[in-house]
């Protein structure tokens, strides 16, 4: 560190801090439209938090529809990894009961986020107005971590800890045994109903006690199932 004599030091610029571009930006947008609204979020409003001008921000994004659409894609793009590591865990597994517990806290811990659940409302109340940017957030997100799970409950069933037909129908049906319930209560009361992390934690392991009971393969419980300690 130059001392407070160092002349060769770099002077210090003057002025406003440099403003944000690229991701930096959207991030920064998108703390605008969670706290002010889409309805109520202004180029004017993003610009200062970006610490940029209007002139700046519109040459970068044409519009306040074009930002946000911007904004929604990099967030799920921010997220697109999140599953990665549990479900190569799941694929992996020879304990199915403890991989899909594991998953079904990282669901919990990802999906019921106030940052999640506040873009989620914000793309879901735009819905109306722009469906094309709600069906993109559909189809990237939501969609996408299904097909993923389907393929590795696929591989295990191919493996004979699991009897599974459908893949993508027991994808589906275990993301809501996991989901359904606290997501509605967050969803429905604008976040004030959370459950606990005990409460969250019972769901978890009752989503994974009916869904092996489901899929289990005919023969008995798969491996990891409270019976092996007997």
């Amino acid at each position: 560190m130059s001392s407070p004599h160092d002349l060769s030091a770099a002077p210090r610029r003057r002025g406003r801090p440099g403003g944000l571009a690229g991701p930096a930006l959207l991030a920064a947008a998108r703390e605008v439209f969670l706290r002010d609204g889409y309805a109520a979020t202004t180029m004017d409003a993003v610009a200062k938090a970006a610490r940029i001008s209007k002139q700046t921000l519109y040459r970068q994004h044409a519009s306040k529809e074009e930002l946000f659409a911007a904004v929604v894609a990099d967030w799920v793009d921010r997220g697109r990894d999140a599953l990665r590591a549990p479900l190569d865990a799941l694929r992996e597994t020879d304990d199915p009961r403890t991989a899909l517990t594991d998953l079904a806290d990282v669901l919990h811990a990802g999906v019921l986020s106030p940052a999640v659940v506040g873009m989620r409302g914000l793309v879901i109340a735009e819905a109306g107005r722009q469906p094309a940017l709600a069906a993109d957030y559909l189809r990237r997100s939501w969609d996408r971590n299904e097909a993923l799970l389907a393929d590795a409950l696929e591989q295990l069933s191919a493996r004979g800890l699991l009897d599974i037909e459908a893949p993508l129908v027991a994808a589906r049906q275990f993301t809501w045994l996991v989901l359904g319930s606290p997501l509605d209560r967050i969803t429905l009361t604008a976040g004030i109903a959370r459950l606990t992390p005990e409460q969250l934690s019972e769901i978890a392991r009752e989503a994974v006690e009916t869904f092996l009971a489901r899929f289990s393969p005919p023969s008995g419980a798969p491996s990891g199932s409270p019976g092996d300690a007997a």
